[in-house]
């Protein structure tokens, strides 16, 4: 048996959500529901989707604590239209799973409420999560939501590759952005006009932040407000994009990509496809398990000065406003998130690894305490490339950066990923499509203020 592709996402890095059984409606609850212990009454929640082993085991560790409590979970995953007219109408769900980065935004429109004192009543304490992850669900001083994976980027090289063009890891640093720019070159293979291998790909539109942090640059200020028009944002993009257009351009590097079998016996090291790219830690998940034997080799990502860094994501559970059960709700975000709750889920991933024969990569947490015990007890050391990416993205937790929570942070992030795109289709210059980026996100944040 294997975990399913979906569970590999889940359960590595919590971008997707983890669910229990499908039910009709949003919410179940009723004003009875509303005791002031949590313990009992009924809860619902928005965002899930199928839960995977290490969902599953926090699931059932919220039922062992909490066996009164009726849960009616929806299995699909967030939706914000479906969410924002919930709360429009009052039948909202009692808890909501949604991208931290979502957070700001949804707080300034008043559909979730600030956790402060339920946090303080309820013995939660934002020193037991990763001050990044913390920071994204903090507005104007404000907490209003509880985090729960943590996904960082670091760089997954193809070892093959790499020694097929006599390069070495250093060659790929982004220290030096002239000599990455010749590795790229080099390890980047064509036949025909028709794309054969990327050499480095930089993840564009996503993972700007990155590149813009690489440069000395932050895209959202630490007020709130967008930074996108900065010329070390415009620089970071203009050489990320310079690298594509030295590969074929946007069109035909895209096309390419997309025909990755991402998942696969037959992903882009096994094929030989890619060189090298930064990339969440759930792939290692899916790489050991879908080709254990693949040269893969990493290296952390680093500012121009050679200091690494590392751009992090993840979800977070927040309480809509008119939440019937917010009790219940705090009850069920301490639960899934303590210590003791993450090392059942721990377990559960170890058994399935046995089953499968294959290799613990980590679950990566919000929790800095899980995660050191959790490693502790499951990951075992080696010397294969796996067990070096592994220690590299573990590493990388301690240092990530989050984009800092906003009022706007949805509006700005569609602003600068729209301008990248249109930068990247060749519609406007970097410089261009980031003030035009600004000048959006700048309105959004005024209106949100």
């Amino acid at each position: 048996m294997t975990i399913t592709r979906r569970g590999l996402l889940a359960g590595s890095m919590g971008a997707l959500a983890l669910g229990v059984s499908a039910c009709g409606g949003v919410n179940k609850s009723s004003n009875s529901d509303a005791t002031k212990g949590g313990d009992s009454g009924s809860l619902s929640t928005m965002g899930f989707g199928k839960p995977d082993d290490v969902g599953q085991a926090r699931i059932d560790a919220f039922k062992s604590a909490y066996p009164k409590v009726q849960l009616n979970i929806n299995e699909g995953d967030f939706d914000p239209q479906q969410f924002l007219s919930a709360v429009a109408t009052g039948n909202v769900p009692d808890l909501v799973y949604l991208n931290r980065e979502l957070v700001g935004s949804y707080a300034s429109q008043g559909a979730i409420q600030p956790l402060d004192d339920k946090m303080a009543s309820a013995g939660i304490k934002n020193s037991g999560y990763r001050e990044a992850a913390i920071k994204e669900v903090t507005v104007d001083g404000k907490v209003y939501g509880i985090p729960e994976f943590y996904s960082t980027r670091n760089i997954l090289v193809n070892g093959k590759a790499l020694q097929e063009v006599g390069l070495t890891l250093p060659d790929l640093s982004t220290s030096d952005w002239d000599k990455l720019h010749a590795s790229t070159v080099k390890l980047y293979k064509a036949n025909g006009g028709r794309i054969a291998r990327i050499g480095f790909d930089p993840k564009l539109p996503e993972f700007l932040p990155l590149w813009a942090k690489a440069n000395g640059a932050d895209l959202v200020n630490p007020d709130g407000s967008p930074n996108l028009e900065d010329p070390k944002v415009i620089e970071a993009l203009t050489y990320a994009l310079s690298l594509i257009n030295e590969q074929g351009g946007w069109s035909k590097f895209k096309a390419f990509r997309d025909t990755w079998d991402l998942f696969g016996s037959g992903n882009q090291f096994v094929k030989n496809q890619a060189g090298a790219f930064p990339w969440e830690g759930w792939l290692v998940n899916v790489l050991v398990q879908a080709s254990p034997k693949v040269d893969l080799q990493s290296l952390p990502f680093t500012d121009r000065q050679g200091n690494p860094i590392s751009f992090q994501s993840g979800s977070a559970w927040c309480l809509p406003k008119g939440a019937k059960n917010p009790a219940a709700a705090v009850n069920w975000m301490k639960t899934m998130t303590s210590t003791e709750t993450w090392l059942k889920a721990g377990a559960a991933r170890q058994a399935t690894v046995e089953k499968n024969k294959s290799k613990f990569t980590g679950l990566w947490t919000a929790n800095p305490e899980a995660d050191q015990q959790i490693k502790a007890k499951y990951v075992k050391p080696g010397q294969t490339g796996f067990d070096k990416a592994i220690e590299n993205y573990y590493a990388s937790t301690e240092y990530a950066f989050a984009v800092v929570g906003s009022k706007a942070g949805s509006e700005i992030k569609t602003a600068w990923q729209d301008a990248v795109n249109r930068a990247l289709s060749g519609q406007q210059k970097p410089d261009v499509a980031m003030k035009q980026a600004q000048a959006e996100a700048s309105k959004a944040f005024s209106a949100a203020k």
